[in-house]
């Protein structure tokens, strides 16, 4: 098929197809002899599973899977998709430590997880920082807009996270993933905190959390349906892969006599 024919049939233009073909996301296509490149059903699985892996893992990740894919190296791409699911879980530990923490903190503090425990004490700037995969100075700029509150250690001055400042970090994380500015997220911590000490959220300030813990919780679960739906397509074109010719339309009966 032409380039035109792969774009028309997954809503994108020839440029991106071509583009896509250029940065390694799809296989080298042939060429005939006049030069113009000639497209196939293994381009067509790659292309499908690249866009699945875009809406599941972000175009990024997504380039880096079909890339290691193309090199032949399949287990670097296995720990591309496992880390995507790794962060998905974090999420949604992070959603369940808030959700714990609107309903319940005052009375009773949070069962440990994944995203609230700090087993061996309060973390550095630095530690914190690795935990979540930024910079120091991304975690600086958090506390200059008043998402993050962390005490100072007597005599040095220097910056200790514990249990709630971590799980601060954490939403906050979170919540800049999915697009929010940081003036917002800072209301949604501050609320957090306000449920710490009192152990309830009243008014428009418990509407406004519940909404967002809400949509929350749908932005996880649409993104853990397509990661399903990427593993299929990533799957499909592995397999492609791996038996590039296409079945015989006759069927594998040999033609009598």
């Amino acid at each position: 098929m032409r380039p035109a024919d792969l774009a028309r049939g997954h809503g994108l233009s020839t440029q991106a197809v071509r583009n896509y073909e250029r940065d390694g996301f799809l296989p080298p296509a042939e060429r005939t002899p006049s030069g113009y490149r000639v497209y196939t059903p293994l381009h067509a699985a790659a292309l499908r599973a690249f866009l699945a892996l875009v809406t599941a893992y972000g175009h990024q990740r997504a380039g880096r899977i079909m890339n290691a894919v193309h090199r032949g190296a399949l287990d670097d791409a296995l720990d591309a998709v496992d880390r995507g699911h790794a962060r998905l879980l974090r999420d949604r530990e992070t959603l369940a430590a808030v959700r714990q923490a609107v309903g319940h903190l005052a009375a009773e503090p949070p069962h440990p997880t994944a995203a609230t425990a700090t087993a061996g004490g309060p973390l550095t700037v630095g530690e914190l920082a690795r935990r979540l995969g930024v910079t120091p100075a991304t975690l600086r700029n958090w506390e200059a807009a008043g998402i993050l509150d962390p005490a100072r250690e007597p005599g040095t001055g220097y910056r200790v996270f514990r249990e709630g400042d971590v799980r601060d970090a954490e939403l906050a994380h979170l919540l800049r993933r999915g697009g929010y500015p940081l003036d917002r997220i800072a209301t949604v911590v501050r609320q957090i905190r306000a449920t710490a000490r009192t152990g309830a959220v009243t008014g428009a300030g418990a509407d406004a959390l519940t909404r967002a813990l809400d949509d929350w919780q749908r932005q996880l679960t649409a993104r853990g349906a397509a990661m399903l739906t990427a593993a299929a397509r990533l799957a499909d074109y592995l397999s492609a892969c791996a038996d590039p010719t296409p079945p015989d339309p006759a069927g594998a009966q040999p033609p009598a006599g």
